[in-house]
């Protein structure tokens, strides 16, 4: 079979020309379409973002209206953000229920107390006790100065877990003795104040266990188990 081309190669170049700019123009209009979708998505994400933004500042502008309009709100937020630091300031508070038990244990035998004074704000005790000779009295204040307190807390070991410390330590210091006050009365007792500062550890709540260590040349109410109470009695006013 004998095929004739009866186009010129002129007409064959123009007709692939011409079908070559169809498929670029097509070409052209799909990207500007997609672009235009594009352009189109992006403009309504800004729109929809805009009025969100919008709407947003309008409930914040109600709900701070409605609020103002509480009465004594202020009180109330104070309230709320104290409350918030309670748990911390209960974690730091200190464990003032072990001063009875650090008293015996410091406490001579044959004295008591006619008063107990502890600040926790500057760490210091008074003492105003009653005892029998001015000897029992340094006695008591070198308890105190030779006291020491073991202290057991739980550190970070090398590993990462949790271990036990254990430190030893003056429980007491800047002991002070005044205010003697004797009498001439035979067997009658002597009165006087002792003054000293505490660390402020043996009352915190953040170790794992305090113990106070008494120097064993002395001896303590604690240690020869004396009953009763280490106040003395109050007197009772007479009747008018």
């Amino acid at each position: 079979m004998i095929q004739l081309n009866l186009l010129p190669a002129v007409k064959l170049e123009y007709v692939k020309a011409r079908r070559n700019r169809r498929l670029a123009t097509l070409g052209s209009a799909i990207v500007a379409g997609v672009s235009l979708l594009i352009l189109v998505l992006l403009f309504s994400g800004t729109q929809l973002q805009a009025k969100h933004s919008r709407d947003l500042s309008a409930d914040i502008k109600t709900e701070s209206e409605k609020l103002q309009n509480v009465e004594n709100i202020s009180s109330i937020l104070t309230i709320q953000n104290q409350l918030k630091s309670l748990e911390d300031l209960n974690n730091k508070k200190p464990e003032a229920d072990r001063i009875a038990k650090y008293i015996e244990q410091i406490t001579p035998s044959q004295t008591t107390y006619e008063s107990i004074e502890v600040d926790f704000t500057t760490q210091t005790i008074s003492l105003n006790a009653k005892g029998k000779t001015v000897a029992q009295a340094n006695q008591h204040v070198d308890t105190l100065k030779f006291t020491e307190a073991v202290i057991v807390k739980q550190v970070d070991g090398p590993d990462g877990q949790p271990v036990d410390q254990t430190t030893q330590s003056p429980a007491f210091s800047e002991v002070v003795l005044s205010n003697i006050s004797t009498s001439e009365a035979e067997d009658s007792d002597i009165t006087y104040q002792i003054t000293f500062k505490f660390n402020p550890e043996i009352f915190s709540t953040e170790p794992k266990s305090v113990k106070l260590v008494i120097p064993e040349q002395v001896t303590t109410r604690s240690e020869i188990n004396t009953p009763g109470s280490v106040f003395a009695p109050q007197q009772k006013e007479e009747e008018q």
